[in-house]
């Protein structure tokens, strides 16, 4: 099982990138069986469903026009989708769940999420972001409850700790690296959820996120904000978890890159 997230800043802009990247993932043995997507910027009437169906994918969206936008593209459909938070009232297209079967012994729950950037600390945005933040965990809560073997992962716009700041002084309690923020990811992590990529050993300076300014990418001067979490039920099943950085380097690219994640079946 094979499971990936990515923020491919426009999908209408990214979406050849996005097949090539599918195709070339099966290319190698071992298919991604559900990609979560964020920043789609398009609304649900042109989400591309055939263009996934051409390939062999189902697709599970929940659009708006120029901002956000969240999907989940798998080889099975999904089952149990939820659209947004039920407990936090919003015109914001954040967070879609769904069920997934896989070889019809496991099912795993995931939930794709586009978490606010939060702008600055103090700011209205940042105090949007705090809320949801909330709203998240209690969501989060809630779904565990009825499925212990749960994923969570997209573009949480959070740093765990300095290991994923390319500056840790220079961005000290900046936007993605506050206190406030790693507070509340760590309280959805105490949950009972686990950081993929930290299961395994990494490379350093592991980001996944890099500016298009200043040459950030070839200087590798990056964050790490795009998790993939488990749960304490799936922990066991983790084979490896990574950054993909090839789809950085190609022409017009997304800012972020994809983190894959591999599981073992029961």
């Amino acid at each position: 099982m094979k499971l990936a997230t990515w923020n491919v800043n426009s999908l209408t802009v990214r979406l050849p990138q996005v097949l090539d990247w599918l195709a070339a993932q099966a290319a190698t043995g071992s298919p991604v069986d559900v990609l979560a997507l964020q920043e789609l910027k398009m609304a649900d009437d042109k989400f591309p469903v055939q263009a996934f169906a051409d390939v062999g994918y189902h697709a599970e969206w929940l659009g708006q026009k120029t901002y956000n936008g969240v999907a989940l593209i798998s080889r099975t459909p999904a089952s149990g989708v939820v659209k947004n938070l039920p407990n936090f009232p919003d015109d914001q297209s954040r967070v879609i769940a769904g069920s997934f079967s896989f070889g019809g012994a496991t099912s795993v729950r995931v939930i794709g999420a586009y978490f606010p950037n939060g702008q600055a600390p103090g700011s209205d945005k940042f105090a949007y972001k705090m809320a949801w933040l909330h709203a998240l965990r209690e969501q989060v809560r809630t779904e565990l409850a009825s499925h212990p073997e749960l994923v969570l992962m997209g573009d949480f716009n959070i740093t765990f700790d300095d290991a994923d700041v390319w500056d840790p002084e220079g961005m000290r309690e900046a936007i993605h690296c506050t206190e406030e923020e790693r507070l509340h990811l760590q309280a959805i992590m105490g949950l009972g959820l686990h950081d993929s990529v930290r299961l395994f050993p990494q490379p350093p300076k592991n980001y996944s996120w890099w500016d298009y300014r200043d040459l950030a990418f070839r200087r590798n001067r990056g964050l790490r904000i795009d998790h993939i979490l488990v749960s304490h039920a799936l922990r066991p099943l983790a084979q490896s978890c990574a950054v993909d950085k090839e789809p950085r380097k190609k022409e017009r690219p997304s800012d972020h890159a994809p983190v894959v994640l591999t599981l073992a079946a029961q």
